[in-house]
C-alpha cells in the first residue's frame, strides 16, 4: 500500500475546484471547492449519494469537462490551459477511462476495439500490444469476437485491456461492475487492481457498493460538492493498527 499522500508523488492534484452549470432554472453549484491529492500508484475509492459530484470530479479528471476554476494537476501536468486537442492527446496517453456501460464500438472486434487508442498514438505495433492486452485479460481466444458476441464480463474486460493499453498514469473508472452480477463484478475488479498493482497505475474508482470502495487503499466521501471525508484519518489508523499487530509500531 502506499504511503501517505504527502509522502509520495501526486498524480492527482486538485485545488480549490469549482464548478458551476447553467440550467433553465438557473445557476448549478455541482463543486464547491474540491482539494484533493492522490500519490502514484494509489487505489481511491469515491463514495457519496447520488448528485454528490462523484461523475462531475471524475469529468474534470479526464480533462473532459472543465473546472469553472481551480486547479486541476494530472501526472504533473495542468489541464486547465490545454486546447482541447491538447487535452485529447493527454488524455489518450495518460488517462484510462472504463465506464458502467462498456462503450466498446460494436461493429469492430474486440482487437480492433483495443487497438483504436494505440493506433491513434501512431503506435507501428499496435495490434501486437493489442493482442498482449487482450490475453493478460484472458481474452487470447476472443480477438476476432464483436462486442454483441460477448458477455458483459467480457466486454468489460475488453474495455479494461482497452484503458490499459496506452499504460496510463491514471484509472479512471466509474461504477465498471454496475452492468456485471456480483461474481462477475468481483473478478474484473481483481484484474483491474492486479493491472494497475503491475504497471503502477493509480485508479479513482467511484463506486455505490461499501464493500468494493473498501477494497482500495483510502475512501473519500463527497456530499453536496464537496469532499465531507477525504479518508486520511481513517487510513492512518488502519496503519496504526496494522504496526501493533505486526510489532513495528515505534
Amino acid at each position: 500500500m502506499p504511503g501517505s499522500v504527502a509522502s509520495v508523488e501526486s498524480v492527482v492534484h486538485l485545488d480549490d475546484i469549482h464548478l458551476k452549470l447553467e440550467s433553465e432554472a438557473g445557476t448549478v453549484n455541482i463543486l464547491k471547492g474540491i482539494n484533493l491529492r492522490v500519490g502514484r500508484g494509489e487505489r481511491l475509492g469515491v463514495v457519496g449519494p447520488s448528485g454528490s459530484g462523484k461523475s462531475s470530479m471524475m469529468m474534470i479528471l479526464g480533462g473532459l469537462q472543465p473546472p469553472t476554476s481551480g486547479s486541476v494537476k494530472v501526472n504533473g501536468r495542468e489541464l486547465t490551459t490545454m486546447g482541447e486537442d491538447e487535452l485529447a492527446r493527454f488524455r489518450r496517453d495518460h488517462v484510462g477511462i472504463v465506464f458502467q456501460a462498456f462503450h466498446l464500438i460494436p461493429t469492430m472486434t474486440a482487437l480492433e476495439n483495443v487497438a483504436i487508442p494505440l493506433e491513434f498514438a501512431g503506435l507501428p505495433d499496435a495490434f501486437d500490444r493489442a493482442r498482449a492486452g487482450l490475453e493478460a485479460v484472458g481474452l487470447g481466444h476472443r480477438l476476432t469476437h464483436y462486442p454483441g458476441q460477448l458477455s458483459g464480463g467480457e466486454q468489460q474486460r475488453v474495455a479494461l485491456a482497452r484503458a490499459f493499453a496506452p499504460e496510463p498514469a491514471l484509472l479512471l473508472a466509474d461504477e465498471p461492475t454496475g452492468n456485471l452480477d456480483g461474481d462477475t463484478g468481483r473478478a474484473v475488479i481483481d484484474l483491474m487492481f492486479g493491472m494497475a498493482e503491475r504497471k503502477g497505475t493509480t485508479i479513482l474508482l467511484i463506486t455505490h457498493d461499501p464493500g468494493l470502495a473498501q477494497q482500495c487503499d483510502r475512501v473519500v466521501r463527497m456530499k453536496d460538492g464537496l469532499i465531507a471525508d477525504d479518508g486520511l484519518t481513517a487510513r492512518a489508523e488502519r496503519a496504526a493498527q496494522h504496526a501493533l499487530r505486526t510489532g513495528t509500531a515505534e
